[in-house]
């Protein structure tokens, strides 16, 4: 049911622009409620009268009352109780596809604008065109990052956490906390939070990987910072065996184990350390679909940045509102989904699987209780 109150499209418009236009897609109308007070039952409910606020009997328009009040910084919850506790999920974001080859290019071209050590990061952010940077979804922030041969990214460290899956390129590496990390393909590696890390290639190509971090978080948890270190590079050895590395093959090995006669396997990345998510706040999974099939139509509380490791295919992405958008994609593309969104893949390749890597905000979702899935017709 819709508690607004006719008479302060004024008020509403300076104080909460977000009632009437959420984002792009869908709107939040301003229209009379049904059952107005009258003046007399705005008498019986005030109470206590104010000798600086307005009283009912010498209140002119609503409008005024809401001016008033403005200055006593205090706000109505009536004006936007159905925005706040909405009847379903309400993400921001919307479904937003990044394809590799609009991308690359000017990834490339970054790399003459700008060095690694100038920028620190190089990175093009995917900003959900719903919001503004850090978001690609609500909770997760994606970009692609980018190392030329023999450039290293200085060292710092940060809370933030971040996982990066590798696009492109080999003989790059990440050095966490003095283990040197050789980076090929398909790898996913972590850089826990505070933890001392630094970029580089050895390698006579590119590097180009995925970056995950829950930055959105820290804007309503403000204690997010960082710190960079004294040289350019943490003092580092290598390291072949990390739990802050998670090679491919291990991932496809486990997804393929049923593949002739289950069309559709999902993994759920765990930490090395303690058999758990990657993190608190996100982690990682990985998809088979098999050539010809679509997985079943499943929405969860979670919002997802995913990206195609390999394979050719499209998502259908029914959003919380009821509107449904078809996603195209093939290798090295990236495509973020909103948390309650219904999902399912189709693989249309002719032979062979379709495998998709995605970030997702389930740790987060899960310890905090609000964890729900459905499988829908």
């Amino acid at each position: 049911m819709r508690r607004i109150v006719r008479g302060h499209d004024q008020y509403m418009l300076k104080r909460y622009p977000f009632t009437t236009t959420t984002h792009h897609h869908h709107q939040l109308e301003t229209q009379p409620n049904k059952t107005q007070f009258t003046m007399a039952n705005r008498a019986n409910v005030s109470g206590a009268k104010s000798s600086t606020l307005s009283t009912p009997s010498t209140l002119s328009t609503e409008a005024q009352f809401y001016t008033d009040i403005a200055s006593k910084n205090v706000e109505p919850l009536w004006t936007v109780l159905n925005k706040m506790v909405p009847p379903k999920p309400n993400p921001s974001s919307v479904v937003t596809a990044w394809p590799y080859e609009d991308l690359r290019p000017v990834l490339m071209q970054s790399g003459i604008v700008v060095s690694a050590e100038e920028a620190e990061r190089r990175v093009l952010m995917l900003v959900n065109p719903a919001m503004q940077a850090p978001y690609t979804t609500d909770t997760i922030y994606a970009g692609l990052q980018l190392i030329l041969p023999g450039e290293t990214a200085p060292a710092h460290r940060h809370v933030a956490f971040a996982l990066r899956f590798i696009v492109e390129g080999s003989r790059g590496f990440t050095a966490v906390e003095g283990q040197k990390l050789m980076m090929e393909r398909g790898d996913v590696i972590l850089t826990p939070s505070w933890h001392w890390h630094d970029h580089g290639s050895e390698g006579d190509g590119p590097m180009v990987w995925l970056d995950g971090l829950d930055l959105p978080v820290y804007r309503f948890l403000p204690v997010n910072f960082a710190e960079n270190y004294e040289e350019a590079r943490y003092p580092s050895e290598l390291s072949d065996n990390s739990n802050w590395k998670l090679p491919w093959a291990p991932v496809q090995a486990v997804l393929d184990e049923n593949k002739e006669t289950e069309t559709y396997a999902r993994y759920d990345y765990k930490s090395g350390e303690h058999g758990k998510h990657l993190s608190k706040t996100i982690s990682g999974q990985a998809e088979r679909i098999n050539a010809g099939a679509t997985t079943k139509k499943v929405r969860e509380t979670v919002s997802f940045v995913y990206h195609v490791y390999e394979g050719e295919g499209y998502s259908t992405i029914v959003s919380p509102e009821g509107k449904e958008e078809k996603v195209q994609w093939k290798g090295k593309d990236t495509f973020a989904v909103p948390a309650w969104s219904t999902i399912s893949h189709t693989c249309t390749q002719e032979c062979g699987s379709a495998y998709l890597f995605a970030v997702n905000d389930r740790p987060m979702v899960e310890s905090l209780g609000l964890y729900k899935r459905q499988e829908l017709k």
